[in-house]
């Protein structure tokens, strides 16, 4: 479909994954004529590309699509993503949504766009999720600084709490010479730093060519980006501890272009709970990839998931877990309430825990991450370091981030958007940024 008239614009729930595929299917709306505009404007198509890992982000889909309306009430509206493929019927029935698309459908949007006279009720063209078998490679450009390379998608992994497996299908990776390709491509068009995405990463390799042997592994992939010309920093998005092996962490310690910077899910610090949860290790193995990191990285920042309130979770299961996250060198917590997913072994579980005592946890945790960060800035003060400066000027300064992700801010200056700077850290500012004074800066 042709039509250089027409106008598309995107919204995207969720995690650095679904950002890498909006952007491809934004690409292929642009080799198709549209233009795209922010989604706060008048558009005549809206793609909403969703989440489901929580009950908050299908709520969130309802909010979204008529906002899409408010600024086009004639518009035609696409839902894509993951809460599209569990529940497309459910999806389906949301006033103003025209369009609905499963897990593999869903790079072929602009084929369901012959006609967009608005339907009275959303158009469903969604697959079982065992269809769902073969590799779509993406990466996110032109929004940011930074690019989200799709490296990898499914899981094959049964956490009990977990909708992903059942919304993006089995296991399966990018062939290695095409993330190299796109590795290129990003670096060609002057973007300084890549970050690895993917359901489960650390699994790259498996599925790369249809079958479910592993032609290469994580680590060669680690390899074979740190050498291709042009690329300023790689980054890890988040890796399961249980593959993060020694050989990894010990390349990226003195690899040319990854960084120190790792997010590493733990769930909980309780064994009991990570039994019930189905997770592939214990905290035991979780300190001691932890230590290995610092040993090989000093510097390195360390991000942490976990969950407060899963079922049959404790008080003492979750002192358990905030005395273990308190004496570890972290950096970050990305804390989560647990919330009741369809389809899952965790809804059928019991010891339900009450969700104002789940709020308190998630409170208590998020209290102990601020302290972390600070503490972990603390210790990278008087530090020499590079800053890969963004593009938002934010209340009259712009912000950055160093190779081990310390937030770094100093006054709006546009020449430094996009560049890598080298700059002491000197104090900590009152919204928790290092605040850099101008004049400081050595390219």
């Amino acid at each position: 479909m042709e039509n250089t008239s027409k106008t598309v614009a995107f919204h995207t729930l969720g995690c650095k994954l679904n950002f890498a595929e909006t952007s491809t299917i934004a690409r292929d709306f642009t080799e198709k004529g549209f233009a795209k505009v922010g989604f706060s404007e008048p558009a005549d198509v809206y793609v909403i590309n969703t989440c489901s890992v929580t009950e908050n982000a299908d709520r969130e889909t309802k909010t979204i699509v008529r906002s899409a309306l408010k600024q086009n009430a004639d518009a035609f509206v696409v839902v894509v993503g993951c809460y599209a493929q569990l529940k497309p019927g459910e999806v389906s029935t949301i006033d103003g949504v025209d369009l609905v698309l499963g897990a593999t459908e869903k790079f072929k949007v602009t084929d369901y766009l012959n006609d967009l006279t608005k339907n009275d009720f959303g158009e469903v063209h969604s697959c079982e999720i065992d269809e769902a078998d073969f590799f779509v490679g993406s990466y996110s450009i032109g929004d940011r600084t930074r690019a989200f390379l799709k490296v990898q998608d499914g899981c094959d992994y049964k956490c009990t709490y977990c909708t992903i497996p059942l919304a993006r299908g089995i296991s399966r990776s990018d062939a290695l010479e095409n993330v190299l390709q796109n590795a290129r491509e990003i670096s060609a068009k002057g973007i300084k730093e890549i970050v690895l995405t993917g359901v489960n990463v650390g699994d790259y390799g498996k599925g790369e060519f249809g079958n479910k042997k592993h032609e290469h592994t994580f680590l060669d992939l680690v390899k074979a980006l740190d050498d291709v010309a042009g690329i300023h920093r790689l980054r890890i998005s988040s890796i399961e501890p249980n593959l993060l092996k020694d050989e990894t962490i010990q390349f990226v310690g003195q690899s040319k272009n990854f960084v120190p910077h790792f997010h590493i899910p733990l769930q909980s610090g309780s064994n009991k709970m990570l039994g019930l949860m189905k997770r592939r290790y214990q905290r035991e193995l979780y300190a001691d990839r932890v230590a290995s990191i610092k040993k090989h990285m000093p510097h390195a920042c360390i991000g942490v998931d976990v969950i407060v309130g899963f079922p049959g979770e404790t008080e003492e299961h979750f002192l358990e877990t905030y005395n273990f996250l308190n004496e570890l060198p972290i950096s970050y917590l990305h804390v989560f309430t647990y919330s009741e997913r369809p389809n899952t072994e965790a809804v059928e579980m019991l010891g339900v825990v009450p969700i104002p005592e789940r709020k308190r946890r998630n409170k208590m945790l998020r209290i102990l991450s601020a302290k972390k960060r600070r503490a972990f800035y603390e210790s990278q003060l008087g530090n020499t370091l590079n800053v890969l400066w963004e593009d938002e000027n934010k209340k009259g300064f712009i912000t950055g981030f160093t190779q081990n992700y310390v937030k770094v801010k100093t006054f709006w200056n546009p020449e430094l958007v996009n560049t890598i700077q080298e700059v002491t850290l000197k104090e900590i500012d009152e919204d928790g940024a290092v605040r850099i004074e101008e004049g400081v800066f050595s390219a």
